[in-house]
């Protein structure tokens, strides 16, 4: 498999017993690039990507994430991603610098660290002045806000977002996606 990429499957394949989730996908996705699944509910999306999470091990196939085989080195695939789910994996009752301190704390950053990319999150996120918000008091635009920052953090080399504007109405949807392409 190649270095340049940093996604790469090879006849990716998961089975629930006699359920096959995912059948045999085979794609490429160069570093810089952005990519994305596209199809009904229950083709498969969510579980290929929790496969290249490394968060399950594919039945047969393979894939690689940065260079690193998914099956056999998922703790190194998961210290360079950043993830976001569609359920936003936020501490309801932790408040959003709590939430923030967590995250950061189990990705590892030192306490320097932590306050500087605090700082950024809150700042990129618009959410200066609400850090002593529970999270569960925050709408559902400024919960994905928040989501978002805790998936970046760390500084990822690259981030998979899974459906981020479910569920979210019309303007909070727009504006997360400015909030990803801003400069």
């Amino acid at each position: 498999m190649s270095n340049d990429c940093a996604i790469q499957t090879e006849d990716l394949t998961k089975t629930f017993g006699t359920f096959c989730a995912v059948n045999g996908v085979t794609f490429t996705v160069r570093r810089g690039s952005i990519f994305g699944f596209l199809g009904p509910n229950g083709a498969g999306k969510t579980t290929t990507m929790r496969v290249l999470l490394g968060l399950l091990t594919p039945t047969s196939g393979r894939a690689e994430v940065l260079g690193y085989d998914v099956a056999h080195q998922p703790r190194a695939v998961r210290k360079r991603i950043g993830y976001m789910s569609q359920r936003f994996s936020l501490y309801d009752d932790l408040t959003v610098g709590e939430n923030l301190r967590f995250y950061g704390r189990t990705y590892g950053l030192n306490a320097q660290r932590l306050r500087e990319r605090i700082q950024f999150v809150l700042e990129m996120a618009d959410l200066v002045g609400r850090e002593r918000l529970r999270a569960r008091e925050l709408s559902g635009g400024w919960r994905q806000r928040l989501a978002l920052g805790t998936a970046i953090l760390h500084e990822p080399e690259l981030v998979f977002l899974d459906e981020p504007t479910a569920g979210v109405d019309p303007v909070s949807r727009r504006a997360f996606w400015e909030l990803l392409w801003a400069d």
